[in-house]
């Protein structure tokens, strides 16, 4: 089972419902039948613990991964890892991590992969390329959500690559000695790192349209590294 602690985060800013006004909800029929379907395999799923918070469909799998799984993802995202990009070309500098994509077509990738959609029982085509991430000490990504913020200027391309991404994956692949926790900030949720646990979460809420409850943060490493891989599905064939 996955430890939990409380988390009082303060980011209001980060909330403004105007950022949000002009929403594109195309996707949300979609979205709301793929998030039925998901939360229906889950609640079946004996080795799945939902996690106890209001707002937010989030859930958790102890030792998913095995150690030696973990290192050896560890080791691919040494090999790809570059600094983070975001939507808006890191203006804010509010992602410090190196990340990148691993080789899909690697087997190991490849079985990964299958894991991860057999777990939330999701079409392989809704799923894009595991990204792996790594935060050194002071690294960190402030609080940001995963859905897309429609309202735009990058969104017209992504209704072509998949549009919304609903259902976010993402797993522990080392042990932190200090920081580098899971924050939720609208939520009383903080989840440490714990080498092997998957996370998932919904971004949507069960109508299909974005949960500003998802907001969530990476909060910086203050001793050791921390490792993770993340896998997002979207509403539609991901390219």
């Amino acid at each position: 089972m996955l430890r939990i602690r409380d988390c009082g985060m303060n980011l209001v800013a980060m909330l403004r419902a105007k950022r949000f006004k002009k929403v594109d909800n195309s996707d949300a029929p979609a979205l709301q039948r793929l998030g039925h379907e998901v939360r229906a395999r889950l609640a079946d799923d004996p080795s799945v613990y939902r996690l106890p918070v209001d707002d937010l469909e989030i859930y958790g799998v102890g030792d998913f991964l095995s150690p030696t799984q973990c290192e050896r993802l560890c080791r691919m995202v040494d090999s790809v890892a570059r600094p983070s990009p975001t939507y808006n070309n890191n203006e804010d500098g509010g992602r410090t991590s190196y990340s990148g994509d691993v080789d899909p077509t690697d087997p190991f990738i490849l079985m990964i992969q299958r894991r991860i959609d057999d777990l939330l029982g999701i079409e392989p085509q809704l799923g894009e390329t595991i990204q792996g991430q790594r935060y050194q000490v002071s690294q960190e990504f402030r609080a940001h959500f995963d859905f897309f913020n429609t309202n735009t200027s990058y969104w017209p391309e992504e209704t072509t690559r998949g549009g919304q991404r609903s259902w976010t994956a993402m797993a522990y692949l080392s042990a932190v000695e200090e920081g580098g926790s899971t924050d939720f900030p609208r939520l009383p949720l903080s989840v440490p790192a714990q080498p092997g646990a998957l996370l998932v979460w919904n971004n949507m809420k069960p109508d299909g349209t974005p949960n500003l409850s998802s907001l969530h943060a990476g909060t910086p490493v203050k001793a050791g590294v921390k490792y993770v891989m993340t896998k997002w599905y979207r509403s539609r064939p991901w390219a």
